[in-house]
């Protein structure tokens, strides 16, 4: 889920600029935005449902599985998913924008899926910028120089640290809940106490209980986490099912585990990676062009639009998505977010 980085413990201030009515969701843009929208056709929500085939490639440390749709020579579209989701958020999503013309790219991360890593000695990290150099070792395995990032949850956060430490490989980006790079010493800040609750998965998984817990039960607890995160998302046993078999990967536990203990400093990272994490924790402007995004319903921890606007120094725009919208926005509200991807891209 989404790393809360909240007003009390950043001064990320800044108000954007008015709001707006356009195509069943609200924008806010800052003046400096430049939307250039071409009106996709419309895309009904939860029509597919499926998203493959899945290919497989050897990239950086793992061979991830990935699914690749449109033309080839098409501008490369990288949708990245969260946790406790998987690739189909986007089975709406990557086959509109397929249609549109860009190669779309959707990989499970690393723990999820058909994604393995190639030795048992890899250390098995969440590690949010291990997650980050996946994908630019994907991009380079499939020759793609840069590429358009979409994202929520884990998935924005990846996206952010990109366009951050890999700013050349990263055309534009689509980031739901808005700036997301956190570090250790920031998680050792206590929240007031409404928002510690709203982490209280984190605090059980930094026990040997709640390891344990997940392991046994992560059928069960990663769907009362979809319907915490999205109490107004009705989906069917059988979507969340199609889903969950993602989290049956053999190191989904090691790296969910990890990157929540990892977060609040109770383990360690990886060394080869301590002067990225010394600049993330300066929590950099990011300079590409993006629009941020929110669902009105979304249950999950998640800082306010204000809180984040001048984080983004390039154009920017950001869009409230209404009609009961939680926090995984792509599967539940395709058209929107689709939307955002081709309109970014042309900023």
């Amino acid at each position: 889920m989404s790393q809360f980085i909240n007003q009390q413990r950043r001064s990320f201030l800044g108000i954007a600029g008015g709001a707006l009515a356009a195509a069943g969701f609200g924008i806010i843009a800052p003046a400096r935005a430049q939307s250039k929208a071409t009106a996709l056709p419309a895309i009904k929500r939860g029509a597919r449902r499926s998203i493959g085939p899945v290919k497989q490639i050897n990239a950086g440390v793992l061979n991830v599985g990935y699914v690749e749709m449109g033309p080839a020579s098409g501008p490369a579209v990288i949708l990245l998913h969260g946790w406790p989701y998987d690739i189909h958020s986007y089975a709406d999503v990557a086959p509109a924008l397929a249609e549109a013309g860009y190669r779309v790219i959707v990989p499970h991360l690393r723990g999820y899926g058909t994604t393995r890593f190639l030795s048992t000695d890899t250390m098995r990290s969440g590690q949010p910028v291990a997650v980050s150099a996946d994908i630019i070792a994907l991009m380079d395995a499939l020759k793609i120089e840069k590429a358009v990032l979409g994202g929520y949850d884990w998935g924005a956060r990846t996206a952010n640290i990109m366009a951050v430490l890999w700013p050349e490989r990263c055309k534009a980006m689509v980031s739901v809940s808005g700036y997301l790079i956190g570090s250790q010493q920031a998680g050792k800040v206590p929240l007031p106490p409404k928002a510690e609750l709203q982490w209280w998965y984190q605090f059980y998984f930094a026990t040997k209980r709640g390891r344990e817990g997940y392991a046994k039960n992560r059928h069960d607890f990663a769907k009362l986490i979809w319907q915490l995160a999205s109490p107004k998302w009705q989906f069917d046993d059988a979507t969340y099912d199609r889903s969950a078999a993602a989290f049956e990967n053999p190191d989904h536990v090691d790296i969910v585990i990890h990157n929540y203990r990892w977060r609040l400093g109770l383990a360690e990272g990886e060394a080869k990676y301590d002067t990225y994490e010394k600049t993330l924790a300066q929590a950099p402007v990011i300079a590409i062009p993006t629009i941020t995004m929110e669902g009105d319903a979304n249950g999950a921890p998640h800082p306010e639009p204000a809180a984040y606007a001048k984080k983004f120094s390039g154009h920017y725009e950001h869009r409230l998505i209404t009609g009961g919208i939680g926090h995984n926005l792509p599967q539940e509200a395709p058209q929107a977010f689709a939307q955002a991807i081709i309109d970014v891209s042309r900023m």
